[in-house]
């Protein structure tokens, strides 16, 4: 692979590192939930018969986007950081624009497939360079910061789309998402140093490749953290799935359904924030500990309170903002103590973390989507589920022992 001319020698300050990385992430969650008004719109100019086949569009993004990141983490290790990105943000252009021009529904999901191939190295490289840079606590701190920064995207990202559906065709929608990615590919090639020491970088050979993923599948607590952050990922996508029918069906929301669907996005921000400020004093199984518990008995009692009384907008938005405000105290920690004992393969170990991640929970959240019936019930027992999943995975992990107090943490 050529290497793209690279900018002057610099080291990207905190600040620049965690908006760079906050900016790679944001990409992707652009390219799932600026177009969620659209759906609909979606649905009928390419004459679709089945709503829940409008879900497609999701799937078909994060799908590739998870099983690209296998191809990524080996060419991360093999050939650095900042060629791959540039790279792969390339291919998201070319996505984009085939989004834009698609004639039909067939070729306008095989685009979307496109973009989420290139948009798979945001995910893999931003993890590996914050590795490259930080460990331990102090990754978890950065990955929080950044993740802080890049919440602000799904509280606005659907005021967005629903903004451009009033004053043009829903494909307009792709020219704002390629606009984007320019601007991010250009401060990349500007700005972005390469960060992968030369002593870390494996040979782009299959018995290399295969000796960077077996390490990976050789280490309890990555595998571990791994399967509970697919989960974890399950109850993400399949609440982003099925938002626009659960708000817009369900509750009737209409054109308000953003306004919703931000306020959960302020909840997680919120939680993504303030593990940035308390990771550094209380740890990271503590706080991830405690709050998959927390999320799971929220989930509980939504499932039976639902079920015993039924369904509010207002109850549906209290306790999954109540639920929902702890995904970013347990992301964030299980991406860092999955990559903990990594640091000599953070390419692979990121691919395949974000691979199974990504595509696991795609699956399991397509599933919880497509079981939508025009109730909530489906999509509240499916994060039940996911969390009991998420208890199980971590508790394994740490051979039955959780780190509930101080001491332990």
């Amino acid at each position: 692979m050529p290497e793209a001319p690279a900018p002057p020698q610099r080291t990207l300050s905190t600040s620049e590192l965690v908006a760079m990385v906050a900016a790679l992430s944001a990409l992707n969650a652009l390219a799932i939930d600026v177009m969620l008004p659209a759906l609909p719109d979606i649905g009928r100019d390419f004459a679709l018969t089945n709503d829940n086949d409008r879900q497609l569009v999701i799937v078909a993004y994060v799908a590739l986007f998870g099983i690209s990141q296998l191809v990524y983490g080996p060419l991360a290790d093999a050939f650095g950081r900042r060629s791959v990105l540039l790279w792969a943000l390339g291919i998201y252009l070319v996505g984009s624009v085939l989004c834009i021009v698609a004639p039909s529904f067939e070729l306008f999901l095989a685009a979307r497939a496109l973009q989420g191939i290139g948009a798979a190295a945001t995910r893999v490289i931003a993890v590996a360079v914050v590795r490259d840079l930080t460990e331990g606590r102090r990754m978890a701190q950065v990955m929080s910061m950044a993740m802080t920064v890049f919440m602000i995207v799904p509280i606005i990202a659907p005021g967005i789309g629903q903004l451009l559906l009033f004053i043009a065709p829903w494909r307009w929608i792709f020219g704002a998402l390629l606009i984007y990615g320019v601007g991010v590919a250009a401060w990349a090639f500007f700005r972005l140093p390469e960060t992968l020491a030369p002593e870390n970088r494996r040979a782009f050979a299959p018995r290399s490749i295969a000796g960077g993923y077996a390490t990976v599948f050789s280490d309890r607590q990555t595998i571990g953290y791994m399967i509970a952050t697919t989960f974890l990922t399950a109850c993400l996508f399949g609440y982003i799935t099925c938002a626009e029918q659960l708000y817009v069906d369900v509750f009737q929301l209409g054109a308000a359904f953003p306004l919703a669907f931000a306020a959960v996005a302020i909840a997680i921000s919120l939680g993504t924030f303030a593990n940035s400020r308390i990771v550094m004093r209380y740890g990271m199984r503590r706080i991830s500990n405690i709050s998959m518990l927390w999320f799971a008995a929220v989930a509980a009692a939504h499932t039976l309170i639902a079920w015993a009384f039924g369904d509010s907008f207002w109850l549906f938005m209290g306790l999954l903002a109540l639920g929902f405000c702890v995904f970013g105290l347990m992301s964030s920690n299980f991406n860092a103590l999955a990559m903990a004992n990594m640091g000599h393969v953070a390419g692979s170990a990121s691919a395949v973390f974000g691979a199974v991640t990504a595509t696991g929970g795609a699956i399991l959240g397509a599933l919880i989507a497509r079981a939508y019936d025009g109730t909530t019930t489906p999509f509240l027992i499916g994060v039940l589920l996911a969390g009991v999943g998420i208890i199980l995975s971590v508790l394994w992990t740490e051979r039955g022992k959780l780190a509930l107090t101080n001491a332990a943490r």
